[in-house]
Protein backbone atom coordinates (compact mmCIF):
# COMPACT_ATOMS: atom_id res chain seq x y z
CA UNK A 1 0.00 0.00 0.00
CA UNK A 2 1.15 3.72 -0.53
CA UNK A 3 1.80 5.72 1.84
CA UNK A 4 -0.44 8.62 2.38
CA UNK A 5 0.04 12.18 1.05
CA UNK A 6 0.68 14.81 2.99
CA UNK A 7 -1.30 17.80 2.64
CA UNK A 8 -0.83 20.79 4.71
CA UNK A 9 -2.94 22.57 7.17
CA UNK A 10 -4.21 26.03 6.46
CA UNK A 11 -4.08 26.44 9.59
CA UNK A 12 -0.68 25.95 10.97
CA UNK A 13 0.47 28.42 8.26
CA UNK A 14 2.24 31.64 9.71
CA UNK A 15 0.60 34.93 9.43
CA UNK A 16 2.07 36.56 6.48
CA UNK A 17 3.93 33.56 5.31
CA UNK A 18 7.80 33.51 5.47
CA UNK A 19 8.27 36.96 4.76
CA UNK A 20 7.58 37.38 8.30
CA UNK A 21 10.01 34.85 9.52
CA UNK A 22 13.06 36.91 10.48
CA UNK A 23 15.72 34.32 10.83
CA UNK A 24 14.59 32.54 7.34
CA UNK A 25 14.45 36.35 5.82
CA UNK A 26 18.34 36.29 6.77
CA UNK A 27 18.87 32.49 5.46
CA UNK A 28 17.09 33.70 2.11
CA UNK A 29 19.14 37.31 1.62
CA UNK A 30 22.72 35.57 2.56
CA UNK A 31 21.75 32.80 0.03
CA UNK A 32 20.56 35.35 -3.07
CA UNK A 33 23.43 37.35 -2.24
CA UNK A 34 25.79 34.54 -2.45
CA UNK A 35 24.03 32.79 -5.34
CA UNK A 36 24.20 36.14 -7.50
CA UNK A 37 28.22 36.02 -7.02
CA UNK A 38 28.68 32.22 -7.60
CA UNK A 39 26.95 32.85 -11.10
CA UNK A 40 29.10 35.90 -12.22
CA UNK A 41 31.65 33.74 -11.53
CA UNK A 42 30.43 30.38 -13.48
CA UNK A 43 30.84 33.24 -16.86
CA UNK A 44 34.03 35.74 -15.24
CA UNK A 45 36.37 32.17 -14.91
CA UNK A 46 35.62 31.01 -18.53
CA UNK A 47 36.17 34.68 -19.82
CA UNK A 48 39.08 34.75 -17.46
CA UNK A 49 40.46 32.12 -19.41
CA UNK A 50 39.71 32.65 -22.63
CA UNK A 51 40.38 36.49 -22.48
CA UNK A 52 43.21 36.85 -20.20
CA UNK A 53 45.35 33.66 -20.56
CA UNK A 54 44.37 32.58 -24.17
CA UNK A 55 42.73 29.25 -22.50
CA UNK A 56 41.99 26.03 -24.94
CA UNK A 57 38.40 25.06 -25.36
CA UNK A 58 39.62 21.63 -23.18
CA UNK A 59 41.32 23.95 -20.43
CA UNK A 60 38.11 26.08 -19.73
CA UNK A 61 35.62 23.06 -19.60
CA UNK A 62 38.16 21.68 -16.92
CA UNK A 63 36.99 24.69 -15.02
CA UNK A 64 33.60 23.58 -14.32
CA UNK A 65 34.97 19.92 -13.80
CA UNK A 66 37.06 20.97 -11.38
CA UNK A 67 34.21 23.20 -9.55
CA UNK A 68 31.95 19.68 -9.25
CA UNK A 69 34.72 16.92 -9.06
CA UNK A 70 34.49 17.37 -5.30
CA UNK A 71 30.99 16.00 -5.06
CA UNK A 72 32.36 12.78 -6.57
CA UNK A 73 35.51 12.82 -4.17
CA UNK A 74 34.01 13.85 -0.35
CA UNK A 75 30.13 13.72 -1.06
CA UNK A 76 29.22 10.80 0.89
CA UNK A 77 32.13 11.64 4.25
CA UNK A 78 30.66 14.78 3.95
CA UNK A 79 27.01 14.03 3.77
CA UNK A 80 27.68 11.78 7.18
CA UNK A 81 30.02 14.66 8.88
CA UNK A 82 27.11 16.87 8.20
CA UNK A 83 24.58 14.64 10.35
CA UNK A 84 26.91 14.84 13.48
CA UNK A 85 27.73 18.55 13.73
CA UNK A 86 25.93 21.94 14.16
CA UNK A 87 25.25 23.04 10.39
CA UNK A 88 25.28 26.98 10.81
CA UNK A 89 28.61 27.12 12.03
CA UNK A 90 30.09 24.91 9.03
CA UNK A 91 27.83 26.94 6.47
CA UNK A 92 30.00 30.16 7.65
CA UNK A 93 32.93 28.33 8.00
CA UNK A 94 32.62 27.21 4.01
CA UNK A 95 31.64 31.39 2.88
CA UNK A 96 34.87 32.36 4.57
CA UNK A 97 36.67 29.86 3.11
CA UNK A 98 35.34 30.83 -0.43
CA UNK A 99 35.52 34.32 -0.22
CA UNK A 100 39.45 33.45 0.64
CA UNK A 101 39.60 31.35 -2.67
CA UNK A 102 37.84 33.86 -4.97
CA UNK A 103 39.84 36.90 -3.59
CA UNK A 104 42.89 35.22 -4.57
CA UNK A 105 42.43 35.40 -8.28
CA UNK A 106 42.31 39.05 -8.06
CA UNK A 107 45.45 39.21 -6.22
CA UNK A 108 47.18 37.24 -8.58
CA UNK A 109 46.38 38.83 -11.68
CA UNK A 110 47.32 42.13 -9.93
CA UNK A 111 51.03 40.53 -9.07
CA UNK A 112 50.97 39.15 -12.80
CA UNK A 113 51.07 35.92 -11.46
CA UNK A 114 47.61 33.95 -12.84
CA UNK A 115 47.66 31.08 -14.42
CA UNK A 116 44.86 28.30 -15.46
CA UNK A 117 46.11 25.68 -12.96
CA UNK A 118 45.08 28.30 -10.40
CA UNK A 119 41.85 29.28 -12.07
CA UNK A 120 41.88 25.39 -12.12
CA UNK A 121 42.46 24.83 -8.45
CA UNK A 122 40.38 27.81 -7.17
CA UNK A 123 37.72 26.36 -8.74
CA UNK A 124 38.21 22.68 -6.97
CA UNK A 125 38.97 24.14 -3.39
CA UNK A 126 35.80 26.50 -3.89
CA UNK A 127 33.65 23.45 -5.06
CA UNK A 128 35.07 21.58 -2.25
CA UNK A 129 33.41 24.25 0.22
CA UNK A 130 30.44 23.69 -1.77
CA UNK A 131 29.67 20.72 -1.16
CA UNK A 132 29.76 20.84 2.76
CA UNK A 133 27.66 24.14 2.29
CA UNK A 134 24.81 22.81 0.25
CA UNK A 135 24.69 19.48 2.41
CA UNK A 136 24.61 21.69 5.54
CA UNK A 137 21.90 23.65 3.95
CA UNK A 138 19.60 20.98 2.66
CA UNK A 139 19.56 19.82 6.69
CA UNK A 140 19.39 23.10 8.13
CA UNK A 141 16.08 24.62 6.51
CA UNK A 142 14.17 21.74 8.05
CA UNK A 143 14.73 22.70 11.64
CA UNK A 144 14.47 26.58 11.03
CA UNK A 145 10.78 25.96 9.58
CA UNK A 146 8.17 23.78 10.42
CA UNK A 147 7.08 20.82 7.99
CA UNK A 148 4.28 22.41 6.37
CA UNK A 149 6.44 25.71 5.32
CA UNK A 150 9.39 23.87 3.92
CA UNK A 151 8.06 23.69 0.34
CA UNK A 152 7.51 27.63 0.59
CA UNK A 153 10.54 27.76 1.62
CA UNK A 154 12.26 26.03 -0.78
CA UNK A 155 10.24 27.78 -3.78
CA UNK A 156 11.38 31.19 -2.45
CA UNK A 157 15.14 29.97 -2.50
CA UNK A 158 14.74 28.82 -5.85
CA UNK A 159 13.12 31.58 -7.19
CA UNK A 160 16.20 33.76 -6.05
CA UNK A 161 18.58 31.05 -7.24
CA UNK A 162 17.20 30.91 -10.26
CA UNK A 163 17.21 34.77 -10.81
CA UNK A 164 20.69 34.84 -9.78
CA UNK A 165 21.12 32.56 -13.20
CA UNK A 166 19.72 35.82 -15.43
CA UNK A 167 21.37 38.76 -13.22
CA UNK A 168 24.76 36.66 -12.57
CA UNK A 169 26.04 35.93 -16.11
CA UNK A 170 24.75 39.71 -17.06
CA UNK A 171 26.33 41.04 -14.64
CA UNK A 172 29.78 39.33 -15.46
CA UNK A 173 29.46 40.47 -19.12
CA UNK A 174 28.49 43.71 -18.45
CA UNK A 175 31.33 44.60 -15.57
CA UNK A 176 34.38 42.11 -17.80
CA UNK A 177 33.04 45.11 -20.29
CA UNK A 178 34.06 47.84 -18.34
CA UNK A 179 36.40 46.80 -15.76
CA UNK A 180 37.60 43.35 -16.78
CA UNK A 181 36.49 40.09 -16.08
CA UNK A 182 38.78 39.67 -12.90
CA UNK A 183 36.87 42.56 -11.36
CA UNK A 184 33.76 39.99 -11.77
CA UNK A 185 35.34 37.32 -9.68
CA UNK A 186 36.31 40.00 -6.96
CA UNK A 187 32.59 40.38 -6.58
CA UNK A 188 31.84 36.52 -5.82
CA UNK A 189 34.23 37.02 -2.86
CA UNK A 190 32.58 40.12 -1.50
CA UNK A 191 28.61 37.81 -1.83
CA UNK A 192 30.68 34.99 0.07
CA UNK A 193 31.81 37.71 2.94
CA UNK A 194 28.02 38.90 3.09
CA UNK A 195 26.16 35.29 2.96
CA UNK A 196 28.43 34.68 6.02
CA UNK A 197 27.15 38.13 7.94
CA UNK A 198 23.38 37.07 7.30
CA UNK A 199 24.45 33.36 8.73
CA UNK A 200 25.72 35.11 11.59
CA UNK A 201 22.57 36.90 12.40
CA UNK A 202 20.24 34.37 12.84
CA UNK A 203 19.21 34.41 16.20
CA UNK A 204 17.57 30.36 16.42
CA UNK A 205 19.96 28.30 18.08
CA UNK A 206 20.28 24.98 16.35
CA UNK A 207 19.85 21.86 18.42
CA UNK A 208 22.87 19.53 18.36
CA UNK A 209 22.00 16.22 16.39
CA UNK A 210 21.72 13.92 18.76
CA UNK A 211 24.07 10.59 18.93
CA UNK A 212 23.80 7.16 20.34
CA UNK A 213 26.37 6.32 23.28
CA UNK A 214 27.74 4.09 21.17
CA UNK A 215 28.12 5.82 17.60
CA UNK A 216 29.01 3.72 14.77
CA UNK A 217 31.61 4.30 12.14
CA UNK A 218 31.37 6.95 9.63
CA UNK A 219 31.83 3.97 7.15
CA UNK A 220 28.56 2.49 8.35
CA UNK A 221 26.35 5.72 8.60
CA UNK A 222 27.70 6.38 4.71
CA UNK A 223 26.03 3.15 3.72
CA UNK A 224 22.52 3.75 5.76
CA UNK A 225 22.19 6.73 3.54
CA UNK A 226 23.65 4.78 0.33
CA UNK A 227 21.04 2.06 1.34
CA UNK A 228 17.65 4.29 1.93
CA UNK A 229 18.36 5.81 -1.45
CA UNK A 230 18.77 2.42 -3.26
CA UNK A 231 16.06 0.70 -2.29
CA UNK A 232 13.46 3.16 -2.37
CA UNK A 233 11.83 3.19 -5.70
CA UNK A 234 11.13 7.43 -5.98
CA UNK A 235 14.25 8.30 -4.30
CA UNK A 236 16.13 5.59 -6.55
CA UNK A 237 14.41 6.73 -9.87
CA UNK A 238 14.88 10.86 -8.65
CA UNK A 239 18.79 9.92 -8.36
CA UNK A 240 18.49 8.44 -11.84
CA UNK A 241 17.06 10.93 -13.98
CA UNK A 242 19.15 13.71 -12.18
CA UNK A 243 22.34 11.95 -12.81
CA UNK A 244 21.55 11.46 -16.41
CA UNK A 245 19.83 14.75 -17.10
CA UNK A 246 23.15 16.54 -15.56
CA UNK A 247 24.94 14.81 -18.29
CA UNK A 248 23.62 16.35 -20.76
CA UNK A 249 22.95 20.16 -19.25
CA UNK A 250 25.91 20.61 -17.76
CA UNK A 251 27.60 19.13 -20.63
CA UNK A 252 26.57 21.82 -23.74
CA UNK A 253 27.16 24.47 -20.52
CA UNK A 254 30.59 23.95 -19.98
CA UNK A 255 31.48 24.60 -23.69
CA UNK A 256 28.60 27.28 -24.52
CA UNK A 257 30.97 30.16 -23.79
CA UNK A 258 33.34 29.48 -26.26
CA UNK A 259 31.05 28.82 -28.68
CA UNK A 260 29.38 31.74 -28.36
CA UNK A 261 32.79 33.62 -28.18
CA UNK A 262 34.48 32.08 -30.77
CA UNK A 263 31.93 30.53 -33.04
CA UNK A 264 29.48 33.19 -32.66
CA UNK A 265 31.65 35.85 -32.64
CA UNK A 266 30.37 37.64 -29.43
CA UNK A 267 31.66 40.08 -27.47
CA UNK A 268 31.64 39.50 -23.57
CA UNK A 269 28.62 41.66 -22.78
CA UNK A 270 26.29 39.64 -24.55
CA UNK A 271 27.51 36.14 -23.81
CA UNK A 272 26.62 37.12 -20.59
CA UNK A 273 23.28 38.47 -21.09
CA UNK A 274 21.93 35.58 -23.38
CA UNK A 275 22.92 33.05 -20.49
CA UNK A 276 20.97 35.28 -18.52
CA UNK A 277 17.97 35.67 -20.61
CA UNK A 278 18.00 31.66 -21.15
CA UNK A 279 17.26 31.35 -17.51
CA UNK A 280 14.29 33.76 -17.03
CA UNK A 281 12.16 30.25 -17.16
CA UNK A 282 13.57 29.37 -14.18
CA UNK A 283 12.24 32.04 -12.05
CA UNK A 284 9.08 31.28 -13.43
CA UNK A 285 9.06 27.67 -12.61
CA UNK A 286 10.36 28.50 -9.55
CA UNK A 287 7.59 30.36 -8.67
CA UNK A 288 4.99 28.17 -10.11
CA UNK A 289 6.38 24.72 -8.98
CA UNK A 290 4.34 24.44 -5.80
CA UNK A 291 1.51 25.74 -7.57
CA UNK A 292 1.97 23.56 -10.13
CA UNK A 293 2.05 20.32 -7.23
CA UNK A 294 -1.20 21.21 -5.85
CA UNK A 295 -3.39 21.08 -8.83
CA UNK A 296 -1.53 18.50 -11.22
CA UNK A 297 -0.43 16.53 -8.48
CA UNK A 298 3.41 16.53 -6.96
CA UNK A 299 4.01 13.40 -9.19
CA UNK A 300 2.14 14.62 -12.41
CA UNK A 301 4.10 17.67 -12.52
CA UNK A 302 7.17 16.46 -11.57
CA UNK A 303 6.65 14.19 -15.03
CA UNK A 304 5.63 17.26 -16.85
CA UNK A 305 8.64 19.15 -15.58
CA UNK A 306 10.99 16.34 -17.12
CA UNK A 307 8.84 16.83 -20.27
CA UNK A 308 10.75 20.45 -20.44
CA UNK A 309 13.76 19.57 -18.92
CA UNK A 310 14.51 17.32 -22.02
CA UNK A 311 13.34 17.93 -26.11
CA UNK A 312 13.44 21.54 -25.82
CA UNK A 313 17.28 21.07 -25.22
CA UNK A 314 17.56 20.62 -29.21
CA UNK A 315 16.77 24.35 -30.23
CA UNK A 316 20.12 25.38 -28.43
CA UNK A 317 22.36 23.78 -31.52
CA UNK A 318 20.32 25.95 -33.61
CA UNK A 319 21.22 29.14 -32.35
CA UNK A 320 24.12 31.21 -34.51
CA UNK A 321 24.86 34.78 -35.06
CA UNK A 322 22.21 37.33 -35.51
CA UNK A 323 18.54 36.39 -34.63
CA UNK A 324 19.43 33.22 -34.73
CA UNK A 325 20.65 33.78 -31.05
CA UNK A 326 16.82 33.47 -30.02
CA UNK A 327 16.55 30.08 -30.53
CA UNK A 328 19.34 29.70 -27.65
CA UNK A 329 16.81 32.08 -25.42
CA UNK A 330 13.96 29.77 -26.60
CA UNK A 331 15.49 26.32 -25.62
CA UNK A 332 17.21 27.47 -22.64
CA UNK A 333 13.98 29.16 -21.16
CA UNK A 334 12.17 26.34 -21.80
CA UNK A 335 14.71 24.30 -20.01
CA UNK A 336 15.76 26.34 -17.11
CA UNK A 337 11.54 26.37 -16.50
CA UNK A 338 11.59 22.47 -16.10
CA UNK A 339 15.06 22.50 -14.02
CA UNK A 340 13.30 24.70 -11.75
CA UNK A 341 10.09 23.27 -11.20
CA UNK A 342 11.44 19.92 -11.08
CA UNK A 343 14.31 21.49 -8.06
CA UNK A 344 11.54 22.74 -6.10
CA UNK A 345 9.46 19.83 -5.59
CA UNK A 346 12.17 17.21 -5.68
CA UNK A 347 13.83 18.80 -2.65
CA UNK A 348 10.96 19.82 -0.75
CA UNK A 349 9.84 16.03 -1.34
CA UNK A 350 13.30 14.77 -0.05
CA UNK A 351 13.05 16.80 2.98
CA UNK A 352 10.18 16.34 4.06
CA UNK A 353 9.63 12.59 3.23
CA UNK A 354 12.96 11.57 4.50
CA UNK A 355 13.75 10.49 8.29
CA UNK A 356 15.62 14.04 9.71
CA UNK A 357 18.33 11.74 11.38
CA UNK A 358 19.24 10.33 8.19
CA UNK A 359 18.78 13.29 5.62
CA UNK A 360 22.09 14.54 5.24
CA UNK A 361 23.37 11.23 3.82
CA UNK A 362 20.27 10.74 1.88
CA UNK A 363 20.84 14.06 0.31
CA UNK A 364 24.65 13.32 -1.00
CA UNK A 365 23.74 9.82 -1.69
CA UNK A 366 21.61 11.55 -4.11
CA UNK A 367 24.22 14.35 -5.14
CA UNK A 368 26.90 12.06 -5.63
CA UNK A 369 25.26 10.45 -8.79
CA UNK A 370 23.73 13.69 -9.52
CA UNK A 371 26.24 15.99 -9.35
CA UNK A 372 29.33 12.96 -9.88
CA UNK A 373 28.57 12.89 -13.39
CA UNK A 374 29.19 16.64 -14.17
CA UNK A 375 33.13 16.85 -13.92
CA UNK A 376 32.69 13.63 -16.64
CA UNK A 377 29.89 15.36 -18.70
CA UNK A 378 32.56 18.69 -18.30
CA UNK A 379 35.69 16.79 -19.64
CA UNK A 380 33.60 14.41 -22.35
CA UNK A 381 31.98 17.95 -23.65
CA UNK A 382 35.67 19.64 -23.55
CA UNK A 383 37.36 16.04 -25.46
CA UNK A 384 34.33 16.68 -28.06
CA UNK A 385 34.67 20.12 -28.44
CA UNK A 386 38.30 19.80 -28.95
CA UNK A 387 37.61 17.20 -32.00
CA UNK A 388 34.65 18.38 -33.15
CA UNK A 389 34.12 21.88 -32.29
CA UNK A 390 32.21 23.61 -29.72
CA UNK A 391 28.75 23.49 -31.85
CA UNK A 392 29.76 19.63 -32.32
CA UNK A 393 29.83 18.75 -29.02
CA UNK A 394 26.71 21.05 -28.02
CA UNK A 395 24.65 18.97 -30.79
CA UNK A 396 25.92 15.69 -28.61
CA UNK A 397 24.79 17.09 -25.49
CA UNK A 398 21.54 18.15 -26.22
CA UNK A 399 20.23 14.82 -28.01
CA UNK A 400 21.55 13.11 -24.56
CA UNK A 401 19.35 15.39 -22.84
CA UNK A 402 16.16 15.33 -24.90
CA UNK A 403 16.06 11.50 -23.89
CA UNK A 404 16.76 11.57 -20.17
CA UNK A 405 12.77 12.36 -19.66
CA UNK A 406 12.13 8.73 -20.37
CA UNK A 407 13.82 7.32 -16.92
CA UNK A 408 10.87 9.31 -14.71
CA UNK A 409 8.49 6.56 -16.64
CA UNK A 410 10.54 3.66 -15.21
CA UNK A 411 9.18 4.26 -11.53
CA UNK A 412 6.51 4.51 -9.57
CA UNK A 413 5.91 8.48 -10.69
CA UNK A 414 3.82 7.55 -13.76
CA UNK A 415 0.80 5.90 -11.73
CA UNK A 416 0.64 8.29 -9.15
CA UNK A 417 -0.95 11.81 -9.15
CA UNK A 418 1.21 13.09 -5.82
CA UNK A 419 4.08 11.47 -4.17
CA UNK A 420 3.97 9.94 -0.90
CA UNK A 421 4.68 11.78 2.56
CA UNK A 422 6.89 9.08 3.96
CA UNK A 423 8.07 5.96 3.03
CA UNK A 424 5.85 3.29 2.94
Amino acid sequence: MSAPTRTPDPATRRPGGLLRHRDFRLLWAGQTVSAVGSNVTTVALPLVAVAALDATTFQVAMLTAAAWLPWLLAGLPAGAWVDRVRRRPLMIACDLISAGLFLSVPVAAVLHLLTVAQLVAVAFAAGLARVFFETADQVYLPTLLRPEEVPEGNARLHVTQTASYLVGPGLAGLIAQLAGAVTAVLLDALSFLLSALCLRGIRAVEPRPGRPATAPSLRREVADGLRFVARDPYLRVLTLFGAASNIGLVGYQAVLVVFLVRSAGLAAGPVGVLIGLSSVGGIVGATLATRLARRLGSARALLLAGALTGPPALLVPLAGPGVRVAWLVLGGTLVSLGVAVGNVIKGSFRQTYTPHRLLGRVTVSMQLLNYGTIPAAAVLAGALGAVWGPAGAIRTMTAWLALTPLILLAGPLRRRRDLPAAPA
